[in-house]
Parts: C-alpha cells; sequence; structure tokens
C-alpha cells in the first residue's frame, strides 16, 4: 500500500488509516460523526494526496487532451478548469477527472489508483504531438476544506490573494515559504470546497494552518468515512463505485457537467452524440431510500427487482444523519425511475424495501 506523505501527522492526531485503491487514506480521527458534523457546519480539512494526479505538457498538449476528453478543453480559459471523463470508442467510461488549465501546462485529478490507467491510455494516441504526461504526485500533494467556513479558513494561510468564487476557477499563489500553491474551488461534498495543490516540502506546514484554523471556527481534520458519507448525501458518483467501464456517461448523470455537445471529434463522440440526439439510456443512477430496521447496510452490486423481475442494483450506501435515514446509489431501469417508486432490494441476508429518490437527497450547502 502507498502511504501518505503525511503518515507521521495523521497519526499524532490519532487517525485510523484505510486503503482506497491500493493508497493509504485516514478513514477517521476517532469520531467519524464528529467529523461529518464540521463538514456541515463549519470547516473539514481532508488530506487527498491519495488521489492521482498528472500533468500534461507540451505545446500541443491542449488540443491533444480536447481530443481525449468528452468536455471542452479548448474552450478553458487560464484560470478555468473543468470536469470530463475519458471514455473508450464505444463511449464506456474509463475514468472521470478535473482538468485545470495552468499557466504551461494541463493539470489532471483523477480518482486514486487510476494513474498507471489514464497514462497507459492518454500515451496510446500520441504520435507526432509535443505533449509528455508526468505523474506530479510525488511533487504536489492534494490537501481540501470543506464546509460553509471553507473559506475562511483557507484565508487564514494568508497568501495575499482573493480567493475565486466560482466554482472550477483557481487562483496560482507563491508564497516565499510554503512555494507555489495552486487554490482550486472545488466541492466534493455539496458544500463550499476548496482544493490546494501544495509542494511536498510544506504540505506538513499548510496542513497544520489549515488545521488550526479549522478548529478555531469549530471545524477539524477530517477522514474518508466522513467525506464519503456527504458524498452520497450530494448524489456525486465516483468512479470505480458508482461508474465503471460498463457504464455511459449519461447513465451516471455526469452528461450535464462533464460532456460538451458542440466541441467537435474526441474519443467515443460518434455514440455519445447519437445517443444524446436519437435515444436515452436504457438505466440512469438514482438515489434510494432504503427501508428503516436494517442491520447492516446493502452492498455493491446487491440487486432490486420490480414484481419478481431484475430492474437495477445497488453502488454505494450509507447513513444519513442528515436525513436519520439509510439510502444508497444504485442504477434502475428507465421504466423504473420515477422517484417514490417502490422496489425490493435482495441483500445476502434477507430482503428489504428501497424507494426511489430524487438526487440530493441533502441540497448544497454554500
Amino acid at each position: 500500500m502507498n502511504l501518505l506523505a503525511l503518515h507521521e501527522l495523521h497519526q499524532t492526531l490519532k487517525a485510523t488509516f484505510t486503503e482506497v485503491n491500493g493508497f493509504e487514506a485516514v478513514a477517521h480521527y476517532g469520531d467519524h460523526r464528529a467529523e461529518y458534523a464540521a463538514l456541515r457546519a463549519s470547516a473539514a480539512v481532508f488530506d487527498l494526496s491519495f488521489r492521482s494526479r498528472l500533468c500534461l505538457l507540451g505545446a500541443d498538449r491542449i488540443q491533444f487532451l480536447h481530443g481525449q476528453v468528452t468536455n471542452d478543453v479548448n474552450s478553458l480559459g487560464p484560470v478555468h478548469g473543468c470536469y470530463a471523463a475519458l471514455v473508450t470508442t464505444k463511449g464506456r467510461m474509463q475514468g472521470d477527472l478535473h482538468i485545470w488549465n495552468l499557466a504551461e501546462e494541463l493539470l489532471l485529478d483523477f480518482e486514486p489508483g487510476f494513474a498507471a490507467a489514464a497514462v497507459a491510455r492518454l500515451e496510446k494516441y500520441i504520435v507526432s504531438e509535443d505533449v509528455q504526461v508526468i505523474d506530479v504526485a510525488p511533487h504536489y500533494g492534494l490537501l481540501s476544506v470543506q464546509g460553509p467556513k471553507a473559506a475562511e479558513v483557507v484565508a487564514q494561510l494568508g497568501l495575499g490573494v482573493e480567493l475565486p468564487t466560482e466554482e472550477l476557477r483557481f487562483i496560482s499563489a507563491s508564497d516565499t515559504t510554503l512555494g507555489q500553491i495552486y487554490l482550486m474551488r472545488q466541492s466534493h461534498a455539496g458544500a463550499l470546497g476548496f482544493d490546494l495543490f501544495v509542494p511536498m516540502a510544506s504540505l506538513g506546514a499548510v496542513a497544520d494552518k489549515l488545521i488550526a484554523a479549522a478548529k478555531s471556527r469549530g471545524g477539524r481534520a477530517c477522514g474518508w468515512q466522513a467525506l464519503e458519507i456527504a458524498r452520497i448525501e450530494a448524489g456525486i458518483p465516483r468512479f470505480g463505485v458508482d461508474m465503471d467501464e460498463t457504464n455511459l456517461p449519461p447513465e451516471a448523470g455526469i452528461g450535464a457537467r462533464a460532456m460538451s455537445y458542440r466541441k467537435g471529434c474526441y474519443i467515443g463522440q460518434e455514440v455519445l452524440n447519437r445517443l444524446h440526439t436519437m435515444g436515452r439510456v436504457n438505466r440512469e443512477l438514482r438515489g434510494l431510500r432504503l427501508a428503516g430496521g436494517l442491520t447492516e447496510l446493502p452492498s455493491r452490486g446487491d440487486k432490486l427487482f420490480k414484481d419478481g423481475k431484475e430492474v437495477g442494483h445497488i453502488t454505494s450506501a450509507t447513513v444519513s444523519p442528515a436525513l436519520s435515514a439509510s439510502i444508497a446509489l444504485g442504477y434502475v431501469r428507465r421504466e423504473w425511475l420515477a422517484a417514490g417508486t417502490e422496489l425490493t432490494l435482495e441483500m445476502k441476508n434477507g430482503s428489504s424495501r428501497a424507494e426511489v429518490a430524487e438526487l440530493p437527497f441533502v441540497k448544497a450547502l454554500v
């Protein structure tokens, strides 16, 4: 397992660790419920350095990536980012990513464990283009501050810059002590949030400052469990969990955010544009409110039935503190997508009920 660069710092904070796709992550610091509460009411500081981070260099980097992903890279301004997907020639997903247009490079942020596959996919299509793909995870860590007081916390770094006010915008700040920091407006859980790409040499110092600032405002360092609860409440799918190589982007509900239908040619474009113009997908990701009294949550892959016929399956599940109920994300066939539709959930220890719900379960807190 690949350990976090700040492993020892997290140990001093009494972290319990977990593994996410072969990479170490903090599960919690002793009380994931209190961490969730901080995320919703104040500010939560996360070490997301287990995520995959690549850079594209070279004169052709923008045009090249434009032809590789589902969103419009050519139109990105110099302080803009976008969300996109990598798909096959048949439109099936190979990953999702955020793309940030830095001054001399494109910064790509993926789910943990997908760097090698992404590099292989991108380099496969580099022929004569001036493009280099570099893994920058050894050089830059990733910290994130999420919650209604996130801006106050980040401001305490004293970087002397105005924080981005729009989602998927960023600023670059050069500090004589902390180095070059990239600060992105990015929500991971339906709340106000900022991601900070920080040089490894100053990652610990920045983490200390952010945690101290959060604590002074009723927040705290938080782990993966709290973030996952909030993610599911917000209805945000994760690649490798709620969407994978069997899915088309519109099935996962990311079409509006991740796709441009006017950008021109890219790998998989013909299939996805035809689908957008002429038809609809046979299944879609939906929220599911689970029956009360469950002794355990359903597992990924547990089946959903309607009148004895299989109509879908579970992808993620959690207990929602905001709703005081068990909830899930899952795929449902298009005939049964209407909110309020009652389905039967089959788990290894028996059956239960699930009701189709609109997403998000919890409205954005900004």
